[in-house]
């Protein structure tokens, strides 16, 4: 069993640290989203904007930092993430929008729906794209498994 446990952990292990990391970010996201909305009285969609934007700075960082730990070309890297991400914020004020206006769900449900939507494309374009190993097949940090 722990060689099993082991085995999956390897196979799977940036994927697993992707949704740690994602959760983390997504809770900052939500966090955010929620205090405008609710307490501040914010547009959904201008808290959205604003909620998704911290959410993608930190996951970038994290992602970087702990998880791919790919460390060259930071800001070509980042600037593929915010694509990724600014396309994630289009999805999930479509996400939002069709929720709120055409099935008049709860404005936090909605949310939380149209994250769990969004975190599944980002990870494969993230994974594929953005933290893809440099032209040698690795990464800076010589991780080479992603």
């Amino acid at each position: 069993m722990k060689d099993l446990i082991k085995t999956l952990y390897q196979k799977f292990h940036h994927l697993i640290l992707y949704g740690i990391i994602g959760s983390f970010s997504s809770g900052l996201d939500f966090a955010i989203y929620t205090v405008l909305v609710q307490v501040l009285g914010v547009h959904y969609i201008v808290a959205n904007c604003i909620s998704v934007v911290a959410g993608i700075s930190t996951s970038f960082i994290l992602n970087r930092n702990y998880n791919f730990k790919v460390k060259d070309k930071t800001g070509r890297r980042f600037g593929i993430f915010l694509c990724v991400g600014f396309t994630g914020l289009l999805l999930s004020n479509l996400i939002l929008y069709t929720c709120i206006n055409t099935f008049a769900l709860n404005k936090i449900v909605s949310k939380l729906l149209s994250i769990v939507l969004v975190v599944f494309f980002q990870f494969l374009v993230n994974k594929y794209f953005t933290f893809k190993p440099n032209e040698h097949g690795e990464s800076v940090s010589g991780d080479a498994s992603l």
